[in-house]
């Protein structure tokens, strides 16, 4: 990771006390605990809002830069490939650059790989920029996209503490990002409308920057969390993580279930070509299942106490997919958004999984281990967005989403049976993990 010049950020053990605060301390639920909560949080608000930033950017980029490679190469392969290069190098830097999470300060690294980021949107802008040049770089800024997401969740931890805020803090960041799904196209859309392409990519660069600006001036700077610890690297470090079986079965049931659920959103425009359903119905179809989504977790968060939450998240999660049988009857346009709606709502399970994973992932580990999730769940939504297309070359639509609701509820059986051999749902000590608010 290059060097970034913050006079203020030391190396562990060479400068200062770090003037980060304390999470806060554990205490008794508060009569409205929820979002309110979170939000008065100061330095979450920042995170927040950087957060918003640079979502803009990433979904203005992907719109702007899909329709810049069309426009070069007139070339629908390398257009959609550009969609797919999203996905793929998740894996690349969630695996190799993992170890940096742990062994630099969290606050510089964010900064960086906003600022790596940025320059890399610049590049695109060049008019003299190759098509090859531009899919490199959408590399690039998919390489290091998981270890930001990786960073500022183990971030979260430190500013809202291990308990429920951070649970809601990162219910809130998912919200924003499904709501992206629905809003930020449109946005791009409209913006591609008045500037061209590259005019678009400006943008994108610009909030980069600014989510560097507001990280870097709005957050506490914090030693690195292996600091003074050794801190393997690379592939061995990965697997030091991996060894520890309860963290393995919870990162399976961070992974299981979307590869399974973005399988109808994969196959929403041959569903509805099929059915001979107009655009708007397609948007409807596209749609349901973020909405369910956001429904979920703004219903768990708001009016579930946390050790609800923890109750339902393997009830929740086993029947994520079982909405997908409505899919044999190859329903209409109704049918099968209530299908995805109700998918959809059981996402709110992540909230208790989120209770779970932090406090049972070592506080030196946690950067890298977060840095993993979150690189898996990006992974398995390409390989199952693959899979999806590869079925539906050999049997109807409608049955393939059926069956994912079949293969998917096996696969999260297995999954929930690892998470109870494991012990995954109990606290070190065994004790019960819910944690109080706080």
């Amino acid at each position: 990771m290059p060097k970034h010049d913050d006079p203020t950020t030391t190396l562990p053990g060479t400068g200062p006390e770090p003037t980060a605060p304390a999470p806060p301390p554990p205490g008794p639920a508060p009569a409205g605990p929820g979002y309110r909560a979170v939000l008065r949080v100061r330095e979450f608000r920042i995170v927040f809002v950087a957060h918003l930033f640079s979502l803009l950017g990433v979904v203005v980029s992907e719109l702007a830069l899909t329709v810049l490679v069309y426009e070069l190469t007139r070339s629908p392969l390398l257009s959609s490939l550009t969609f797919a290069l999203g996905f793929l190098p998740y894996l690349v830097g969630g695996t190799l650059l993992a170890g940096l999470t742990d062994r630099l300060p969290p606050r510089r690294i964010l900064v960086v790989c906003d600022l790596v980021c940025a320059g890399c949107v610049v590049l695109m802008v060049v008019p003299a920029t190759p098509v090859a040049v531009l899919l490199a770089l959408r590399c690039a800024v998919a390489v290091v996209s998981p270890v930001f997401n990786g960073t500022r969740m183990a971030t979260l931890a430190d500013i809202l503490g291990e308990g429920d805020l951070f649970v809601l803090g990162r219910s809130l960041l998912r919200i924003v990002s499904q709501s992206a799904l629905l809003a930020g196209f449109a946005v791009g859309g409209v913006l591609l409308t008045v500037v061209p392409p590259r005019g678009a990519l400006v943008v994108t660069a610009t909030t980069f920057l600014v989510s560097a600006l507001l990280l870097r001036l709005g957050t506490a700077r914090r030693p690195a969390r292996a600091a003074g610890k050794a801190a393997a690297g690379g592939l061995s470090g990965t697997w030091a993580v991996l060894r520890n079986r309860r963290v393995r079965a919870l990162m399976l049931m961070f992974w299981v279930p979307p590869l399974f659920a973005v399988v109808p959103e994969a196959l929403a425009a041959p569903y509805a070509d099929r059915i001979g359903v107009s655009t708007a119905a397609l948007g409807l179809l596209m749609c349901a299942l973020p909405v369910g989504t956001i429904a979920g977790e703004l219903f768990a968060g708001s009016f579930l106490t946390a050790s609800t939450r923890s109750r339902i998240v393997l009830p929740l999660a086993l029947t994520g997919v079982l909405p997908y049988l409505l899919y044999a009857v190859e329903p209409g346009v109704a049918l099968a958004a209530v299908a995805l709606f109700l998918a959809g709502a059981t996402g709110a399970y992540t909230l208790g999984l989120d209770a779970w994973f932090v406090a049972a992932v070592p506080e030196e580990q946690r950067g890298r281990a977060m840095t993993l999730m979150t690189a898996g769940m990006m992974t398995v939504q390409g390989i199952g967005m693959a899979g999806a297309g590869v079925a539906a070359e050999f049997a109807p639509v409608h049955t393939v989403v059926a069956g994912t609701g079949v293969l998917g509820t096996l696969c999260l059986l297995a999954a929930a049976a690892e998470l109870r051999a494991a012990g995954a749902t109990e606290g070190r000590d065994g004790a019960d993990r819910h944690v109080p608010h706080g």
